[in-house]
């Protein structure tokens, strides 16, 4: 992998996606984090498709100048336009609502943006029914092979951080983002909080990574209102860097876990703000089996294609507990992971087996190979992920 370019990792997979809701809707968002390859994915599309393309980026000066009357710039237009870094303009949204719902011209909207629907409200509530979203993540496992598994994990999957040509440049790389992302992103997004307050509470998520959120204890930490730490969870976790994972809650004769687990959403970032910056380093620190965890965690969801609505964990206050489940019509899958290379079965997973009724338990290890360790419950490696674990239908 040392010397790849960003252009030989495959991203055939969203590629297909975007150009299938173009096809489909109006409007199409290409949502994710900062750096993570929007603006790159969006020229492959835009290489791929017959007819006119025109290009805004509304970080440059000279777009937002061409975009100062939206729906006159805007309205002339025919073929794929896209938007970059629209959450700078959030009055496009309005403009784009009118050129959504005509019938004679033949235009596509795909609009890029660093944060959720829930950060870009204008497009949530000015193109509902007529905006599809699709959000973009860093690489996966599926994209830059299992060879690069360990890579991949210590280095997290944002693009120039996975690529760069050292441990300690794609170190750099990663300290560089976070202090950009406190000091200029989220201030473009609106938020007002000083970038030390933000950057505190970001590195105190990340000594709670894969653990259950307390709002208490941050608030007292932070000496303010338990809605304020959530309002700040909400920040993070809106701009893509933090996965909430919510609880799962059925009747049950069982105290259930009523709060979210809390995981960073990239690796590399996780061991940024934990002081880690190779390998040596990570494999003592505390840490080190949450980190696993969370980027398997990841894995698995990007592997079978679950959406966030669709994944939870579940856990009693009498100790059973499963990482993660995931609901899909019907079907039930249950998921447990375990940084060894000789996982077993335990009383909590038999508890979660029978009262979630899951349909199969999949217990991710750290091993070479994939293996029956009960009915309904199997060891797979994380290692042959992609050849043990079937995408969702």
């Amino acid at each position: 992998m040392q010397g790849m370019s960003a252009h030989l990792v495959e991203r055939r997979d969203h590629i297909e996606r975007v150009e299938g809701l173009l096809s489909r809707n109006p409007v199409v968002a290409l949502l994710g984090a900062r750096q993570v390859g929007k603006t790159t994915l969006a020229r492959q599309v835009a290489a791929r498709r017959a007819g006119q393309v025109t290009v805004f980026d509304l970080e440059s000066a000279a777009d937002a100048a061409r975009l100062a009357d939206p729906l006159l710039a805007l309205a002339p237009l025919d073929g794929l336009v896209v938007l970059d870094e629209v959450q700078q303009r959030p009055d496009v949204f309005q403009a784009l609502r009118v050129l959504a719902d005509r019938q004679d011209r033949d235009a596509r909207f795909l609009i890029l943006g660093s944060a959720s629907p829930q950060l870009l409200r204008g497009s949530s509530e000015s193109l509902a029914g007529r905006i599809a979203y699709h959000e973009l993540a860093g690489f996966t496992l599926a994209e830059v092979g299992a060879s690069s598994l360990q890579r991949l994990w210590i280095r997290g999957a944002f693009p120039r951080s996975f690529l760069s040509a050292s441990e300690s440049a794609s170190a750099e790389w990663r300290r560089d983002f976070v202090r950009t992302f406190l000091e200029r992103d989220l201030p473009q997004l609106g938020v007002t909080l000083p970038a030390l307050t933000l950057r505190r509470f970001w590195s105190m998520l990340a000594h709670y990574h894969g653990q259950i959120w307390n709002a208490s204890e941050f608030a007292r930490s932070f000496g303010v209102a338990d809605t304020t730490v959530r309002r700040y969870l909400d920040l993070l976790a809106g701009a893509f860097m933090v996965r909430v994972l919510p609880p799962w809650r059925e009747n049950l004769a069982k105290r259930q876990v009523k709060a979210p687990k809390i995981y960073l959403s990239d690796s590399g970032l996780l061991h940024t703000l934990l002081g880690v910056e190779d390998r040596d380093t990570l494999e003592g620190h505390p840490k080190v089996g949450a980190s696993w965890e969370g980027f398997a965690l990841g894995e698995v969801i990007a592997r079978l294609g679950a959406r966030p609505q669709e994944c939870f964990f579940w856990a009693t206050h009498s100790k059973a507990e499963l990482d993660l489940l995931i609901v899909r019509g019907q079907a039930r899958l249950g998921f447990e992971f375990k940084r060894t290379v000789a996982p077993s079965l335990t009383p909590s997973m038999r508890i979660a087996l029978a009262d979630l009724r899951l349909d199969r338990l999949d217990v991710i290890h750290a091993g070479a190979e994939t293996f029956p360790l009960a009915e309904r419950v199997r060891a797979v490696a994380l290692s042959r992920l992609l050849d043990d674990l079937a995408p969702l239908g």
